[in-house]
């Protein structure tokens, strides 16, 4: 009979697998099993951001008497702080957040003009169906404005001098559903906001959608469109169309839009998706109108990484729902801004304006609830610090 010859450490090898210990190794392939087994938590991130900036302004015709008034001021931009999170749910699914509030930094205060969270919204956002969100935010033509051809495009936010807000019914919208659909450069947006009126399922609510070309470079596009249904005569409505790019040439960007407001007669400001009340909107003249068209366009001109130079012109005609409303205004604009770092930068700003007719006392340069000028003529000078953070 032939033997079989162990090899050598055979035997210890063998006895590895016997006992207890073949039970431990047994209960380690398991456990490792087990884990790789166990799915892949979501991941989450929540971001606080806002913007701080105060300053010193100069203005002219402030009050009914024509006196000009110096004042420390909020600043160009709007203060604002918020919170943003994430969540990715997989599947190349995350569910997004947004709350924002609005402040003066010279006295602490809340703007009253708008809710607390001026904007509060929570979405879903797809790689491959795109972003549905709902809550208080942006209507699809100020995503427009905003992304393409606003101007001095290099600002984070709203300031108080930037006339073609005004154009874009409030530009945040209350009780609105969004979806927007990228395809490479071309975005896609269609919104609803409900009135919330029972009985009246139009009364009160918006509908909006945008297109919006936005390559890295050289040229930007969008148009949009926006209508909005009185809460209480809801046969009539407010009407906006708007339409604009910008181009860009070395350091250089040229920048032109157009915009229209159209009401209906029977259009009091009954909107409750809006930013204002019926009486603040009968105080800023924002009723009073069948029809505002704006025409504007500006050049901004980078110099080295630190230094923005611009200057803006508006041109807005106005036909009123009464002969006493029709009228004009021509505005200008020069600013100067250098960043120290990325985040804090210094300015100056200066405007002159021109008001006729039913333009005079109506509000027509920023987005707070307060007229422009108090006389056909106004010029504006503010200085000031902002840091982002």
């Amino acid at each position: 009979m032939r033997k079989v010859r162990r090899l050598p450490g055979s035997r210890a090898r063998k006895s590895i697998l016997r006992g207890p210990a073949k039970t431990g190794l047994l209960a380690g392939v398991i456990s490792t099993v087990t884990l790789y087994a166990v799915p892949v938590f979501a991941q989450s991130s929540v971001t606080l951001y806002g913007l701080v900036d105060a300053g010193v302004r100069y203005t002219t015709h402030a009050n009914t008497a024509g006196d000009s008034q110096f004042q420390m001021a909020s600043g160009a931009s709007e203060s604002f702080f918020g919170i943003k999170g994430v969540e990715d749910i997989g599947g190349g699914t995350k569910v997004v957040f947004n709350m924002e509030d609005r402040f003066f930094p010279n006295s602490g205060a809340t703007d009253p003009a708008y809710p607390f969270f001026n904007t509060a919204f929570v979405g879903l956002q797809s790689n491959t169906f795109g972003k549905l969100t709902m809550g208080r935010q942006l209507n699809p033509l100020s995503d427009a404005v905003l992304s393409a051809y606003v101007t001095n495009r290099w600002l984070p936010t709203f300031y108080q001098f930037r006339p073609e807000v005004m154009m874009a019914q409030g530009v945040w919208t209350s009780n609105m559903v969004k979806y927007a659909a990228r395809w490479q450069y071309l975005t896609a947006e269609v919104s609803y906001a409900f009135g919330g009126n029972a009985g009246q399922f139009g009364a009160g609510s918006q509908i909006g959608a945008s297109i919006l070309y936005l390559p890295a470079a050289p040229l930007t596009f969008a148009a949009a469109y926006l209508d909005s249904r009185d809460a209480v005569n809801a046969s009539a409505h407010l009407k906006s169309w708007t339409a604009g790019g910008s181009y860009t040439f070395g350091s250089t960007t040229v920048t032109a839009g157009w915009a229209v407001n159209r009401e209906d007669a029977g259009f009091v400001g009954n909107f409750p998706n809006g930013p204002f009340s019926e009486p603040a909107l009968t105080a800023l003249k924002f009723n009073t109108f069948s029809q505002r068209q704006m025409f504007y366009g500006g050049v901004t001109q980078q110099i080295g990484i630190a230094t923005h130079l611009s200057a803006n012109v508006w041109r807005t005609i106005q036909t009123g729902k009464t002969q006493p409303a029709d009228g004009n205004a021509t505005q200008f604009q020069l600013l100067a801004d250098y960043n120290w770092s990325k985040r804090t930068d210094t300015y100056l700003e200066v405007d002159y304006s021109l008001y006729r007719g039913g333009m005079v006392g109506a509000q027509f340069q920023g987005i707070n609830a307060v007229s422009s000028a108090f006389g056909t003529t106004q010029l504006g000078v503010t200085a000031g610090l902002r840091h982002l953070f």
